[in-house]
């Protein structure tokens, strides 16, 4: 296999979004141990002056990721995040509302990591957290949930499109208890940005992650890209756009207790518009014309 090397005249504003991009790769792949293994050390060596006082406010403090988090506006306003999203591009607009990111409950009990998610902006996926967000009086948030999940990332392969969402009724449920609308959004290249191991269903492989994955909460697959030096391997994400597009909103109807004929007509409906979103932005990003969601 032969290596392609970067070249040395790379402007110097690619630099700089490869050097952001580098730092959320290892944030999010040494971080959360990085942090932990400092408490670790402050109560091996007794230092209990620092993790005393902070342990006590972490107690009272546990409950803040569903109660809308901590976001800070100095930390979202660093330039890096800019020369983040200038390395592939992204492209996503939700004008004048408030977004909240629900991600997995488990990266807010990681002492000290949490803080620091929580100042960009994420906060909890449970139930509790999305519907404290969906209850801010006169409106305004947005709740945004990556529906598949960790089970769909072990099928996250460039040029598929599965989506695990049949069995995730949850928000649905949610939206109609609160009248929320449901708004459709499909992300075309994010599947573009990683290899991944081949994994198919059945494999030793995908068994072992299947098993991982009852047991930790989240996925394991095995993806590599590009280097920070070379094109042919390492963990840095490709440079391939990222095109968010955003459906029409599906009008919800409060009810505080719905049946489960109510979460399943609306569920269907969701799901209806989803694919017709996918059909009608497919051409412009280059999905041939014979691909379509598959969803499981």
């Amino acid at each position: 296999m032969k290596v392609e090397f970067a070249p040395l005249n790379i402007p110097l504003a690619r630099r700089l979004q490869t050097a952001a991009v580098l730092q959320w790769v290892l944030s999010f792949l040494l971080l959360a141990q990085l942090c932990l293994g400092v408490i670790v050390f402050l109560v091996i060596y007794n230092y209990w002056f620092l993790y005393i006082p902070y342990l006590t406010w972490l107690y009272f403090d546990w409950r803040t990721p569903e109660q809308g988090g901590r976001r800070s506006d100095w930390v979202r306003s660093w330039t890096i995040w800019r020369y983040f999203k200038d390395y592939f591009p992204i492209h996503e607009l939700f004008p004048g509302l408030t977004a909240y990111l629900h991600v997995l409950p488990f990266w807010f009990r990681c002492p000290l990591f949490r803080e620091y998610l929580m100042s960009s902006g994420p906060v909890s996926v449970s139930r509790r957290s999305v519907s404290h967000v969906l209850s801010k009086e006169g409106g305004g948030n947005i709740s945004v949930i990556v529906l598949g999940g960790a089970e769909e990332s072990l099928d996250a392969h460039p040029g598929k499109f599965t989506l695990f969402i049949r069995q995730r009724k949850g928000f649905v449920k949610i939206a109609l208890t609160h009248g929320a609308y449901l708004v459709p959004v499909f992300s075309f290249g994010e599947n573009e940005l990683f290899k991944q191991v081949s994994n198919p269903e059945g494999s030793w492989l995908r068994t072992v992650q299947e098993k991982l994955q009852k047991i930790m909460g989240f996925a394991l697959p095995l993806f590599h890209a590009r280097g920070i030096f070379q094109y042919n391997f390492g963990l840095m994400p490709y440079r391939k756009p990222i095109h968010t597009v955003v459906g029409r909103p599906i009008p919800v109807h409060q009810t505080l207790h719905p049946t489960p004929q109510q979460v399943e007509e609306l569920h269907q409906t969701y799901m209806e518009e989803l694919r017709k979103l996918f059909e009608e932005h497919k051409g412009k990003y280059g999905i041939p014309e014979n691909e379509t969601l598959i969803f499981r």
